[in-house]
């Protein structure tokens, strides 16, 4: 087994490498870069530096670098100068200045000129950098990608926390039942239920709840947005727990409402391929009660598929978010983020979180495999492999 751990360990480094290049690949052939994004965003605001001013808007006071006469600016159009600085701070270009040089690099400077950075050498330096745990800060926030990232993340582990655990919880028990009682009305009934709440889009739920529970046309029962309180910091232990359910109930019932389906199914329909099995009839036979037969021997074989994969489908629910959810409920998580990076071609927050997630992601199927092993022994993967 150490053998085949090693070797998935190592074909991580080329799969993703592979999913870097052909993003990063991808983003060349996207008209719009980054620079012509904040281009438009300053020429389409009435102060062209307000979308670059040092407070959060970019990565650099403009006004200290080109001075406040914003007038001259606005009328004649941005200059030269200007763009040239812009393209050297998101990393398109360099200053290179003459052999012998021993000032500080400036483009004001005769003996030092702006150097066009290719796609491929800066494809190398992001690697490079990611290889050392730098990824780099937004261009439009002021803020690293990793520090953004844990700000967003509160939103994505309630979300994806809660829905995993719920829809595990409610799915096994009912698979299970439904498996016990193939065929009959039961059975019928709640399949038809799954498959409708299955077909009902989220986003469209997520509106039912909103008009129904929090202040629409019906009831007000439910906040209509965010993740807690404004007086959230002033309230006891108990009250910020209560507050944050009260928050989070509407968005996870939302996200969760078309994830019983696949599990449900799977569940029953993998007791069903157990319960048919000669084991089971010889433990039957041998007058065990039916409980102590489902539970003793069907599943654990039963659950292997489910349990086995809990890793991936928890992760993966972890860590991507529901735009749509989130945009609904005003929430602020990782679904907005990424939406809005792509949008304005934010390439640092990109990249560094698909290199992140890429890596969780494929050492997660590492620990899938694990999973498998461990709920059933009998399973060898390195002997497969030979």
């Amino acid at each position: 087994m150490g053998a085949y751990i090693l070797r998935r360990l190592l074909l991580i480094i080329p799969t993703l490498f592979g999913i870097m290049v052909i993003n990063f690949a991808l983003t060349q052939f996207v008209p719009g870069g980054p620079i012509e994004q904040a281009l438009a965003r300053i020429q389409g605001e009435g102060d062209v530096f307000a979308g670059f001013s040092g407070d959060g808007g970019g990565n650099q006071n403009v006004e200290e670098t080109f001075g406040s006469d914003s007038d001259y600016i606005g009328a004649r159009g941005l200059p030269k100068e200007f763009i040239e600085t812009l393209e050297i701070e998101f990393g398109f270009a360099r200053i290179v200045c003459e052999d012998g040089f021993t000032g500080e690099p400036d483009l004001d400077d005769p003996a030092c000129q702006k150097e066009a950075i290719g796609a491929v050498e800066r494809f190398g330096l992001m690697m490079w950098n990611y290889l050392r745990l730098d990824f780099g800060e937004s261009y439009f926030r002021s803020i690293g990608v990793m520090e953004l990232v844990l700000e967003k993340m509160p939103v994505s582990i309630s979300l994806g926390l809660w829905s995993t655990l719920i829809a595990y919880i409610v799915s096994i028990p009912l698979g299970i039942r439904k498996a016990v009682r193939d065929g009959t009305p039961f059975d019928t009934y709640t399949s038809a239920a799954i498959i409708v709440a299955y077909a009902i889009p989220g986003f469209l739920f997520a509106i039912l709840l909103l008009v129904l529970f929090a202040g629409g046309s019906y009831y007000q029962i439910f906040p209509l947005r965010g993740l807690t309180s404004d007086n959230w910091e002033n309230l006891s232990f108990f009250g910020k727990i209560a507050d944050y359910f009260w928050h989070i109930t509407l968005p996870v019932l939302a996200s969760t409402i078309s994830a019983f389906a696949t599990l449900t199914l799977l569940t029953k329909n993998s007791f069903l391929d157990e319960i048919k099995k000669q084991y089971v009839i010889t433990a039957r036979a041998k007058g065990l009660a039916e409980r102590q037969v489902l539970y003793g021997h069907v599943f654990r074989n039963a659950m292997l598929i489910v349990i086995a994969g809990f890793p991936a489908v928890f992760i993966g629910v972890f860590f991507s978010g529901s735009l749509i959810i989130e945009t609904i409920f005003s929430l602020d998580g990782l679904g907005r983020l990424g939406f809005e990076a792509a949008v304005a071609r934010d390439y640092p927050v990109i990249f560094g979180t698909l290199f992140v997630f890429g890596l969780i992601g494929l050492l997660v199927g590492i620990l899938s495999d694990l999973m498998y092993v461990l709920v059933d022994p009998r399973i060898d993967f390195e002997r497969r492999e030979g």
